[in-house]
């Protein structure tokens, strides 16, 4: 474990920083620096259009920051920055160079954090995977992370919320995309690190193509899990089944109503017996024989018995009508069965 006294901002760091300002800055060609060491990098989908339109349009104002190794050079800061030179075809960058001994590698790591928060800050998969390195590369007590580095990131200190990015850390690239592209909430992701690898890729192609906001994603994971553990099925046969397909071959659907319906299946794979209900009151609703412009709703999940009548009418002959019709019901034995329920 790393020294416990350590942290970002101590005199320590602070006097690596103030070395690092005097290296004298050299031109270091890039098929000299290894691009795909990424022991320092937290990069995920990063927005690089107006960091390339900076250099386009002024040069780099800020030197990348190498560390010389045996066989050329290691990125500590700077891989964006070089990602664009590469783009834009530059061969070399203007860079400063630290000796392969000079500092270890949790502390040029941190200088690395501390460069990106001052410049540019972190997303929600960034947070994750820099928290990752700390616990799991970096070999940090969890304990300092919770108090040193969750600070760092606009996070509260405990437990909990390291664990939860630690868990999204370690998901896959694409639900990483769909998390950060759809502003997932820590709870929905604690409910998604509880689901396997495969698991989660089979949710994600259900909910993709969906418009979801938290409390249906949540809805949605909730059902799915709850299936899966009654059944004892894994998600993905959940998903494949013909029900939920089916959804996604209607292609006149809107993503809300594709929504909605995926929601109808999966509440009636997951509440069987409320489904045969439900068969059964709409059966008698059609034998009523509703005048156009009246509807009939039973309780929510039918708890307690009941009825909702709504009717809409636009002149008073349409409105006797509708009376005349309702106070038939009365003599309607379906009707009578629905009220008892």
């Amino acid at each position: 474990m790393v020294n416990s006294q350590f942290s970002i901002g101590n005199w320590k760091l602070k006097n690596c920083l103030g070395m690092l300002d005097m290296k004298t800055i050299q031109m270091i060609p890039l098929q000299h620096i290894d691009l795909l060491d990424e022991t320092f990098s937290v990069n995920f989908m990063p927005d690089l259009q107006s960091l390339r339109s900076s250099i386009e349009g002024i040069g780099l104002i800020q030197p990348a920051l190498l560390r010389e190794k045996q066989d050329g050079y290691q990125i500590v800061c700077g891989f964006r920055r070089i990602s664009i030179f590469r783009e834009l075809g530059n061969p070399e960058i203007e860079s400063r160079i630290l000796e392969e001994k000079e500092m270890d590698d949790f502390k040029l790591f941190s200088i690395s954090l501390h460069e990106n928060l001052t410049t540019r800050g972190f997303n929600t998969v960034e947070k994750a995977i820099a928290l990752d390195k700390l616990v799991h590369l970096f070999q940090i007590d969890p304990v300092i992370v919770v108090k040193t580095f969750l600070p760092l990131f606009s996070l509260e200190t405990n437990e909990k919320i390291l664990n939860t990015y630690l868990a999204l850390a370690r998901m896959e690239h694409e639900v990483k995309r769909y998390v950060l592209k759809e502003e997932v909430s820590r709870s929905n992701i604690r409910m998604l690190s509880a689901f396997t690898s495969e698991d989660r890729r089979a949710i994600l192609s259900l909910i993709s193509p969906l418009k979801l906001g938290e409390n249906r994603l949540r809805e949605m994971l909730t059902l799915l899990e709850e299936i899966s553990r009654r059944d004892r099925l894994m998600v993905k046969d959940i998903i494949h089944q013909h029900e939920v397909e089916a959804m996604f071959s209607q292609k006149d659907l809107t993503p809300s109503q594709r929504t909605e319906r995926v929601k109808r299946v999966l509440m009636d794979l997951r509440y069987p017996r409320m489904r045969q209900i439900e068969e059964r009151f709409e059966k008698k609703r059609r034998n009523l024989n509703l005048p156009s412009g009246v509807s009939l709703y039973h309780q929510p999940f039918f708890e307690g018995k009941g009825l909702r009548i709504e009717f809409q009418f636009e002149t008073t002959k349409e409105y006797r009508s509708i009376l005349s019709s309702l106070s038939l019901l009365a003599d309607k034995k379906e009707f009578e069965e629905m009220l008892e329920g």
